[in-house]
């Protein structure tokens, strides 16, 4: 499969090759979400989000179901010992697999009520958990068991599971959904995906100042993603934010020019940095998983 890439900007012609080719990989999932790579075994796992599936593919074995039924697990990440870390919607927590192959629920509460429904997050580098907790799991029939929300808002947070500590330590957006560090980790990108099913929602990506590594300040608006929302995204190694929108996997610079944009056949959803060298974009749409290689690399 080759998409013509759109090209905004001249330095989006250094982060492609010059036979970038988007392929899809495998299809099955009723809606693929949460990719993430393992290079031990040149695998990735993705969230099968509304299947209520978690998923595997790797060269060598093609797909396989992983866990089924997953409790909705939605955004999923490594954390500093190679352990799946994962949002699950329906167990309305931060879940982690064990060496041994066991899950494990790190937290599901702030200030002792029940979280929304956790959708995606990040691992930092002194092994904090940072994640979104919009409502989905709730109030959408197909991401999650349903419930009362019991949080004032929609929050994003940092989880330390060395102490149990959490913090809220973004407050003001509507529906924070995808989230990703600068290549520094001095900036927090977060999406806001509100325009989904609110009417005067917000289809943006904000920025926030990291103070101290435990909290989030001076928030801004980044870039307007359109068409659709933005979910997913990730930076490579120049500090360059992919993230999702409807029709493609969009690129921004630093800056927050828009350098270009990845066409894809499905509604993209969430997407990774993954291959031995982390120049292979893994790319969460519709049905399906897709990759293109490229020539930059992927920071987280």
């Amino acid at each position: 499969m080759s998409e013509v890439i759109n090209i905004y900007d001249d330095r989006m012609k250094s982060l492609l090759r010059p036979d970038a080719s988007l392929q899809k990989v495998v299809s099955g999932a009723v809606w693929s979400e949460g990719p993430v790579y393992f290079h031990e075994d040149d695998s990735v796992v993705w969230s099968d989000a509304h299947g209520n599936r978690l998923l595997r593919w790797s060269p060598r074995e093609g797909m396989s179901v992983l866990r089924d039924p997953s409790d909705y697990q939605s955004g999923n990440y490594r954390d500093r010992e190679g352990r799946l870390v994962s949002c699950s919607s329906g167990l309305r927590a931060i879940v982690r697999r064990e060496h041994s192959g066991e899950w494990q629920v790190l937290v599901d509460r702030y200030r002792g009520s029940r979280l929304n429904s956790p959708n995606d997050l990040v691992v930092k580098s002194d092994g904090t958990i940072w994640f979104t907790d919009p409502p989905y799991g709730l109030t959408q029939p197909d991401q999650g068991y349903g419930g009362q929300q019991e949080q004032p808002g929609c929050f994003v947070y940092r989880f330390d599971p060395a102490t149990g500590a959490i913090d809220a330590v973004v407050t003001d957006m509507l529906r924070p959904n995808g989230l990703a560090f600068s290549p520094d980790e001095s900036i927090l990108y977060v999406s806001d995906s509100s325009a989904f099913n609110m009417p005067q929602g917000y289809h943006h990506i904000r920025a926030y100042d990291v103070v101290a590594d435990r909290a989030a300040d001076n928030g801004r608006v980044f870039a307007v993603i359109e068409p659709g929302e933005p979910d997913g995204l990730r930076t490579d190694e120049h500090g360059n934010i992919f993230t999702t929108s409807k029709d493609s996997v969009q690129v921004y610079a630093p800056d927050g020019t828009r350098l270009g944009k990845i066409p894809v056949p499905e509604t993209c959803a969430n997407l990774t940095f993954g291959g031995k060298k982390r120049d292979r974009l893994w790319i969460a749409a519709g049905t399906s998983l897709y990759a293109i290689d490229l020539n930059t690399r992927g920071c987280q």
